[in-house]
């Protein structure tokens, strides 16, 4: 565990993030690119839906990151309450936008995939309601943290936050298991042999959600990059006021 702690070290953090974010950035472009023209260009329309259904490759996983972005947030956030580590404190915040961007996406391609499927482009389904509020809170953590100046304090309040917005968090990914009730359709990824995916649709499907989780985690080192950085220009802005 101490290995892993050292990590919360912002310069440690910078120093190891400069070495291996370029190829973790070439490997996820790659393998987002795979993903993306195998379920487009190589698999066979559904008999049902048409090539509508190859919407699925970007919809399931940009809704799972957007869920599973708010989850990093979550435990990033307790290790700031807990040991009070500033790296973690700026991940989080780095996180918000690109989990945010991942809901909007989520919101947007399920409306296309639903209006034909549903007949209507928004049903206050379970499932749907729960995943737009948690988009409305990370509108509020971001809101949040650029409301206040103290960033210790910020960090703090946007904790408290995250783990009040976990709830639809978790209700955004499990709703369909509470309520039978609702439009949306069980989940995609599944082992249950009936409702389990045709391979032609599942194996792009993975190398897809691969692919999102690597951009996700891209994107989020190269914010808390930045984050840091920010950070150092602001304490040096401090200490020359008061020279």
């Amino acid at each position: 565990m101490a290995s892993i702690w050292q990590y919360a070290n912002p310069r440690k953090f910078m120093e190891t993030t400069d070495k291996v974010l370029p190829a973790l950035t070439v490997l996820a472009a790659a393998v987002v690119v795979v993903g993306l023209v195998w379920g487009f260009f190589f698999t066979p329309d559904d008999y049902k839906q048409g090539s509508t259904v190859k919407i699925i490759f970007i919809h399931v996983p940009a809704a799972i990151m957007a869920t599973g972005a708010w989850f990093m947030m979550l435990a990033a956030s307790l290790i700031w309450l807990i040991r009070r580590h500033h790296v973690s404190a700026l991940a989080a915040r780095a996180a918000a936008p690109v989990g945010m961007t991942f809901t909007l996406i989520g919101l947007f391609t399920g409306a296309i995939w639903g209006q034909p499927m549903w007949g209507t482009w928004w049903e206050w389904d379970p499932r749907l309601t729960s995943f737009l509020v948690l988009f409305l809170f990370y509108i509020g953590y971001i809101a949040l943290w650029e409301a206040i100046e103290n960033p210790d304090a910020a960090a703090d309040l946007t904790s408290v936050l995250c783990l009040v917005g976990s709830v639809f968090a978790f209700l955004s990914r499990y709703a369909v298991y509470f309520w039978n009730q609702g439009l949306h359709q069980g989940s995609s990824i599944s082992m249950d042999k009936e409702e389990h995916l045709a391979d032609a649709y599942s194996n792009p499907l993975w190398v897809c959600l691969i692919g999102f989780g690597l951009l996700f985690v891209v994107l989020v080192l190269g914010r808390t990059r930045t984050e840091i950085r920010a950070r150092r220009i602001k304490a040096l802005e401090a200490r020359e006021r008061m020279a």
